[in-house]
């Protein structure tokens, strides 16, 4: 575990941010949050954040993954 990726000095309480998102969204809107997560951690990791920003983008991917095994794969809208 990364102290600054799983737990920031800067989110501190009782209740996780995280969790709050997940929270005000619905299922498909806390998917969709994660996947804006990973691509702006990937985006960015060569000029910004180096390796702690892909440890971020892999914290984001397990808890898409986490995600979509308890709620399954939402679908695209459209689709």
């Amino acid at each position: 575990m990364i102290e600054s990726v799983d737990h920031p000095r800067h989110y501190q309480g009782s209740i996780e941010c995280i969790d709050a998102i997940r929270a005000s969204m619905s299922p498909s809107g806390f998917a969709d949050f994660c996947k804006g997560n990973i691509f702006k951690y990937l985006w960015r990791y060569r000029d910004k954040g180096g390796v702690e920003d892909l440890k971020k983008a892999a914290w984001y991917l397990n808890a898409l993954i986490k995600h979509a095994e308890e709620y399954g794969t939402p679908k695209e809208e459209g689709k």
